[in-house]
C-alpha cells in the first residue's frame, strides 16, 4: 500500500496507508460511523464506551477508555489508521500514538465540523461515497427542523458532584439549538461548573444520559432548587454523539418538542 497525505480537523498532514486495512477508533461516535461507512473487517480496536453497534461491543478488541487509552495494546494491534478526537481523548495519550502509527484527530464543535469529519473519514477510508451520501442526508435532515421565535430558556446537565453543564462552545449547545432551545449558559465555555441556584431563568432543565448516568431520582433534587423549571431526561447520545447517529437525532428533537407541548 501506498501512503496518502490527509489533512485532519487540526490542519495536521498524516500520511496514512491507503486504503488502510487495520484501523483503531478511540471514539464512540466515530467507531460508529465506522461501522455505518461498512468497515467491520478493518477495524481492529475500539474504546470500552464504544457500545454501539452491539456486536462489535462485544466481540472486537477494547483498548481501555477515551481518557484512558491502553497505549501499549493499542500499539501491539500495529494500526494503520487512529481515529481520535481533539476533546474526548488525552493529547499526552494521542502524541504517544503520533510517534508509532498514524493519527487522525477531529475537532468538532458544529453540525458543519461534524458533516466535515464524515466527509473526510470517508476520504481516508476509501468510503467517500457513502461518506459524502450520509453528510448530504443529515444536512437535510436539519434543515427541515423547525425554527422557534421564542427560544425556551434551557439548562443542560452533564454531571453531578459537582454540577457541570453544557455551555457555549460545545457540540451540545448547538444541538439546543437546533432544538429551539437557549442555553442560560451561553456566556460561559466550554463545561462550567455551576450552582443550582443559578438556575432561576431556566424554563427547561435537561439531565443527560451521558456522561453522568442521570435518572428519575434526580429531578427531585434539581427541582428544590428550579421549582418554575420542567425538567426532562434526554438521550445524551442524541446531543452529544456527531457521527451516523445524528441520522436519528431530528426525529429525537421532533418528538422531545411533542413531549413539551
Amino acid at each position: 500500500m501506498e501512503n496518502k497525505l490527509f489533512t485532519d480537523q487540526l490542519g495536521r498532514e498524516v500520511a496514512i496507508p491507503f486504503p488502510p486495512r487495520r484501523i483503531v477508533s478511540v471514539v464512540p461516535s466515530q467507531t460508529e460511523l465506522l461501522y455505518h461507512l461498512g468497515l467491520a473487517d478493518e477495524v481492529t480496536g475500539i474504546t470500552k464506551f464504544c457500545v454501539h453497534p452491539d456486536h462489535w461491543f462485544r466481540s472486537k478488541t477494547r483498548i481501555g477508555g477515551t481518557k484512558q487509552l491502553h497505549v501499549d495494546q493499542i500499539i501491539a494491534l500495529q494500526p494503520d489508521l487512529i481515529i481520535a478526537n481533539k476533546e474526548e481523548n488525552e493529547k499526552s495519550q494521542i502524541d504517544v500514538l503520533m510517534e508509532h502509527c498514524p493519527v487522525w484527530v477531529s475537532d468538532i464543535h458544529t453540525l458543519e465540523n461534524a458533516c466535515e469529519m464524515i466527509v473526510k473519514v470517508g476520504e481516508i477510508t476509501g468510503r467517500a461515497t457513502p461518506a459524502q451520501e450520509l453528510a448530504m442526508e443529515i444536512q437535510q435532515r436539519f434543515a427541515s427542523l423547525p425554527t422557534r421565535l421564542l427560544p425556551v430558556p434551557t439548562a443542560y446537565f452533564i454531571w453531578r458532584n459537582p454540577w457541570m453543564v453544557a455551555a457555549n462552545g460545545t457540540f451540545i449547545d448547538q444541538m439546543l439549538q437546533y432544538c429551539g432551545f437557549e442555553n442560560i449558559f451561553k456566556d460561559r465555555r466550554r463545561y462550567p461548573e455551576v450552582q443550582l441556584h443559578e438556575l432561576r431563568h431556566a424554563q427547561l432543565i435537561l439531565l443527560s444520559s451521558e456522561p453522568y448516568p442521570f435518572k428519575a431520582q434526580h429531578i427531585a433534587e434539581i427541582q428544590e432548587q428550579a421549582p418554575q423549571a420542567r425538567i426532562e431526561l434526554v438521550d445524551g447520545e442524541m446531543f452529544s454523539w456527531y457521527g451516523s447517529r445524528l441520522l436519528q437525532s431530528v426525529d429525537y428533537f421532533l418528538s422531545l418538542q411533542a413531549t413539551l407541548r
